[in-house]
């Protein structure tokens, strides 16, 4: 009986222990040029992820009730379910439902605001989840070279429009 009770205190120990796993915060930023609302027209749509990520190759929106989602197809096939779970000007963040990265509990946020110099952005993205199936230090990687070529592929997009605003061509 003593063995069970010591069982059953290892095992809630390790419930409350892992229920308290620190989270991984990953936040890239990119500065470009146009106005927030230039920016936001060109990348803030739910789908237009695949104008401006590298490694999307399409993008379907779906509604179930009331959420919207977001099937992104990779490039490589791989697919990425993701609700959007808040709206705000210049802003939206979301969940991922389903999907081959390496993460769980993953809540991001993108968000393009003003910046100090005038006829500049700031390109922001957050995330907030904990590794799943991989090492912290991989998973928030990963990440990271996700948001990396992503704020890089906002910027290339706002150099583009802001030289057709210009009339320079390529």
């Amino acid at each position: 009986m003593r063995m069970f009770k010591l069982t059953l205190i290892a095992f809630a120990a390790l419930i409350a222990w892992s229920a308290y796993a620190e989270a991984i915060d990953v936040r890239k930023r990119r500065e470009a040029p146009g106005t927030p609302a230039e920016v936001w027209a060109l990348v803030g749509g739910f789908c237009d992820i695949q104008k401006w990520h590298p490694a999307v190759a399409k993008c379907e929106e779906s509604k179930d009730g009331d959420k919207l989602l977001h099937t992104l197809t990779l490039k490589d096939g791989a697919k990425i379910l993701e609700e959007e779970t808040k709206t705000a000007e210049n802003s939206y963040s979301y969940t991922i439902l389903e999907g081959p990265l390496p993460v769980k509990d993953y809540n991001a946020t993108l968000t393009v605001g003003a910046d100090d110099e005038p006829d500049r952005v700031e390109i922001l993205w957050t995330a907030s989840f904990e590794a799943d199936g991989k090492s912290d230090e991989e998973a928030k990687k990963i990440v990271e070279g996700i948001f990396e070529a992503g704020v890089a592929g906002i910027k290339k997009a706002a150099i583009a429009a802001a030289d057709a605003k210009e009339g320079k061509s390529e």
